[in-house]
């Protein structure tokens, strides 16, 4: 039943992975994302309506910018998040989808040459208002417009023979037939010539024209048949942006843009070779590792491997998820977890074909997959519990880090218990193997256990000098945030981050001479490999950002990969995020832990993680490193990571304290560890593996990431053995 069930979900993912394309993010395939918030008026709350009705607003203009497969999405109650893949130059687009588009007519009263009379916008109730026109003129406009709902349809047209250029005519219907008559017929009581000839039409309590109503109209009857024509020296793009935003009617209340990030197509390729080549290498290295130490077995866990990703990739595919920068770093992670489950199963198998008269590999393996289930469930679960933080508590590409996080570990879940069950139950109980029982890599206990069973350590024996240990480099790295402080990314301070591509290696001190030079004295400069430059900023106007790109050019000629763009307010509520997110992370991980075991048990390994996460944040600060979104992404699955050798280690003592109620607790614990490190050192090796992988092949995108990954599996994994054990010694002596 099992093999006919993995051969189903294998044929079944074969089939959507060449018939159902992924879904990239644009992190990956270039372009602009930009999130917009809405703003509430006196007159419009900026509730969960309005969002959906100036979503359908957004979705014509969006529509008519002409842009392939754009993605428009509701994120919380008052955001909109927009997607428009390939737009490399995001003010136009900005500036369309952020307008309001208040459009609205009315007749001239005269010049305003009083004294008070200055410009004011449009008040929220009709009354009479003051507004310059092309030239600069103060108008006196009347109450009572018409508004944009009026208008029909509006074109941009291109009057060759009238000599009239580019304009934009518009068709008023029902109400606005006779409102523009009425209006045109107050103006054409006044001579030609007046001022008070005029119709000026506002978008935006802007005049962007105010012709005068032609001689022919007479007093009283106005222009009849609802159509109007609006000239005003229009470019042609001036004339179709115009169009474009009568057509698309007003938002029923103001945006903000509070986020926008641009990244161009060839970041986003490099990106993805280097993944790429990064998940060849750490899948090769780790299956050429695991055919070493557990032979034949080894190799049909390699197979179950590739099983585990063709069942991930469908996965993502069918379900229509994004796969981004992060969630292809957490797609290659999760073969350590696979690669963690299989472990776990052979370890276990080789004890029971120690501890077994008559052994044979098919009972040792069944026992093994039946011993090794409960700390494979229980890791695998605190793992999930970070995805699903992730994809609660973040957004945007982080966000699709914990999707692709939590389908990776249910397919090595998968691909461990049922695809490599499968095979290597039927591969154990063939003849020929049977024969030959050192080849399938359980029936011998392998090097690590075997030096340890001969040099018998106790390691526990002094558990304080171990928690001295992890204090002093606690200390070490809590000085480092002390000394050296965060360096927070642009996500979590708000401002804007620049990144160039550039034909030379441009010294970071020459760089920040010249952007002080043209006015951003507080820039900060970062220089990487492959001519790669980064400038961070406070809040920069499109015009300014022009200002640094153009400063970066004299240095050397430079090609801009990404721009992002976070609002102040956006960023400290993400900076707050983060620190819910931790805090729930690990009140979630104790929770859980403290059901599966005991309060003892799950006190210690909180702390473990505690002191993991503070070392991992100390080094990226004596390091220097940005402490943004993808760390956040990295520290939280370093605390899923970190928190499954802790589970095993306690699996462990659970199962030796049921069996032997006379040894002390510190025995058992001593006991538990030493049976535990070989899958430690193996699933340890098997991870380590594919980070450096990432950290050497990812590019620059992910070398942060998965440097942060790297150091977190280092960490946790002394901490489980010298932290929480240690701890939970210490504790029980006082329980």
């Amino acid at each position: 039943m099992r093999g006919l069930l993995a051969l189903a979900v294998v044929a079944l993912s074969l089939y959507a992975a060449l018939t159902v394309p992924v879904h990239l993010g644009l992190d990956l395939r270039g372009g602009t994302q930009i999130v917009l918030e809405t703003r509430p008026t006196a007159t419009a709350d900026a509730d969960g309506e309005a969002t959906e009705r100036t979503m359908e607003v957004l979705r014509g203009r969006i529509d008519a910018l002409g842009v392939a497969e754009p993605t428009l999405a509701r994120s919380g109650d008052n955001r909109i998040v927009v997607e428009l893949p390939g737009v490399q130059d995001p003010t136009e687009a900005a500036n369309v989808l952020g307008r309001t588009a208040q459009l609205t007519f009315h007749h001239v009263l005269g010049a305003a040459t009083g004294a008070g009379d200055t410009a004011q916008p449009l008040p929220k109730r009709p009354a009479q208002q003051v507004l310059p026109d092309e030239s600069g003129q103060l108008l006196r406009l009347a109450a009572d417009p018409l508004t944009g709902k009026d208008v029909k349809e509006a074109a941009a047209r291109f009057d060759q023979q009238g000599g009239a250029g580019w304009h934009v005519t518009v068709d008023f219907k029902g109400h606005g037939r006779d409102g523009w008559a009425r209006l045109t017929g107050q103006a054409a009581c006044h001579p030609a010539g007046d001022v008070s000839r005029r119709v000026a039409i506002v978008l935006d309590n802007k005049i962007i024209s105010s012709p005068q109503v032609d001689p022919s109209v007479s007093c009283g009857s106005g222009i009849s048949g609802g159509s109007t024509q609006i000239s005003g020296s229009f470019t042609p793009r001036e004339a179709k942006e115009l169009a474009l935003l009568i057509n698309g009617g007003a938002l029923p209340v103001p945006v903000e843009t509070v986020e926008q990030r641009t990244v161009g197509p060839t970041l986003g390729t490099q990106a993805i070779s280097a993944s790429a080549w990064a998940a060849i290498a750490g899948t090769t290295l780790t299956a050429l590792f695991i055919m070493a130490v557990y032979r034949f077995m080894g190799a049909l866990a390699a197979v179950a491997l590739a099983c585990y990703g063709l069942i991930s990739y469908a996965a993502l595919a069918t379900i229509g998820a994004t796969l981004t920068l992060p969630g292809l770093a957490g797609f290659v992670l999760a073969i350590g977890m696979a690669v963690d489950a299989n472990v776990l199963v052979f370890e276990r198998a080789r004890e029971e074909y120690a501890a077994r008269q008559r052994p044979s590999p098919r009972s040792s393996l069944t026992a093994g997959f039946r011993g090794a289930f409960s700390a494979i469930a229980d890791s695998n679960i605190t793992t999930l519990i970070a995805a699903g933080l992730l994809f609660f508590l973040a957004s945007g590409p982080v966000r699709g880090f914990g999707v692709t996080l939590g389908i990776g570990v249910l397919a090595s879940m998968f691909s461990a218990l049922v695809v490599t069950r499968a095979l290597a139950e039927h591969a154990a109980s063939r003849p020929w193997l049977r024969r030959r029982p050192r080849l399938t890599g359980i029936a011998h206990t392998g090097i690590v256990r075997d030096r340890l069973t001969r040099m018998n350590p106790h390691l526990m024996r002094r558990p304080r000098w171990w928690l001295a240990a992890s204090a002093a480099v606690l200390a070490l790295a809590a000085s480092g945030i002390a000394v050296r402080g965060l360096e927070f990314g642009v996500e979590f301070t708000g401002g804007r981050l620049i990144e160039y591509t550039t034909a030379t290696a441009v010294d970071p001190d020459r760089a920040r001479t010249a952007l002080a030079d043209a006015g951003f004295p507080r820039a900060v400069v970062q220089t990487s490999g492959d001519n790669q430059l980064t400038v961070r900023t406070d809040q920069l106007s499109n015009k300014q950002a022009a200002a640094v790109t153009e400063a970066v050019n004299t240095l050397s000629k430079a090609d801009k990969l990404r721009d992002e763009t976070i609002g102040p307010s956006l960023g400290k509520e993400l900076r707050h995020g983060a620190l819910i997110a931790l805090a729930v992370a690990l009140g979630a991980q104790l929770l859980y832990l403290a059901a599966r075991f005991r309060w003892l048990f799950g006190t210690t390994a909180v702390a473990a993680l505690a002191h993991d996460v503070v070392i991992l944040i100390g080094i990226f600060a004596w390091l220097g490193k940005p402490v943004d979104g993808v760390f956040l992404a990295a520290l939280l699955t370093v605390i899923g990571y970190s928190v499954n050798d802790s589970v095993v280690v306690f699996d462990r003592m659970r199962d030796l304290s049921r069996r032997d109620r006379t040894s002390p607790f510190a025995a058992i614990a001593n006991r538990a560890l030493l049976q535990t490190l070989p899958r430690t050192v193996n699933t340890g090796m098997g991870a380590a593996f594919i980070l450096t992988a990432l950290v050497v092949l990812g590019g620059d995108s992910l070398t942060d990431f998965a440097l942060a990954l790297l150091i977190g599996l280092a960490v946790g994994t002394y901490s489980s053995m010298f932290t929480a054990t240690p701890l939970a010694i210490e504790l029980h002596k006082r329980v």
